[in-house]
């Protein structure tokens, strides 16, 4: 008996890929504070709250600021952020995402956003899917970052099920500890060297099926 009732998705990376987005106001903040920031750094941020990436940020760049300053400046990052986000389309929905969510509907899975971002709405929103989903815990319902399992847990909870009838979609290693770390399964998009300890891994959910779904 498939005791599965609830699918969990990660925002970025998974649904959309708006780290391209992340790496263009991260750069612009760091070259207005006179050095780099390279995609290699931004990979190390996957998963990683505003104001931690902030902080690893400055200590590359080898400059120290104020908590007040630290604040003005997460904001002006996220403020250029928000600017390139409401200009995103439908099409910018990854490849087999919005199927994939159809079919869960379809055959009465249960559907929920787990995301650190406080920008998802926004974000579902301007890519018109926020119907698809029963349920939105954001960074701006939860205060603990992943590899804590609350943004998963208070998924499950909005979606009245266990947590061990959710099946949680992530990309980053953060994010699959956390899924673990909340007793559920989890199926990792990205590569299998990185995503260790995940139940399934995927490169995108063009290549998800029920079939692989109820057999985790």
């Amino acid at each position: 008996m498939n005791t599965i009732k609830a699918c969990i998705f990660d925002l970025d990376g998974v649904i959309v890929d708006t780290a391209v987005y992340h790496y263009k106001a991260w750069k612009r903040l760091a070259n207005s504070l006179g050095f780099d920031f390279t995609e290699h750094q931004n990979e190390q941020l996957k998963g990683v709250s505003r104001v931690r990436s902030l902080q690893l940020i400055l200590g590359w760049g080898g400059v120290t600021k104020t908590e007040a300053e630290q604040e003005q400046l997460a904001t002006q990052k996220n403020t250029w952020y928000m600017e390139m986000v409401n200009q995103m389309k439908p099409e910018e929905i990854l490849p087999g995402a919005k199927e994939f969510l159809k079919t869960c509907r379809t055959v009465g899975l249960k559907t929920a956003l787990g995301s650190a971002s406080k920008n998802s709405m926004t974000i579902l929103e301007k890519i018109g899917i926020t119907d698809m989903f029963d349920a939105v815990i954001d960074g701006n319902k939860v205060s603990k970052a992943k590899p804590d399992p609350e943004v998963f847990l208070a998924g499950a909870q909005a979606l009245g099920v266990q947590p061990e009838e959710c099946v949680v979609f992530e990309d980053a290693i953060a994010g699959v500890e956390a899924a673990l770390a909340g007793d559920m399964k989890v199926v990792g998009i990205g590569s299998p060297d990185v995503l260790k300890g995940a139940n399934l891994v995927i490169k995108g959910l063009d290549e998800m099926t029920l079939d692989k779904l109820y057999k985790l």
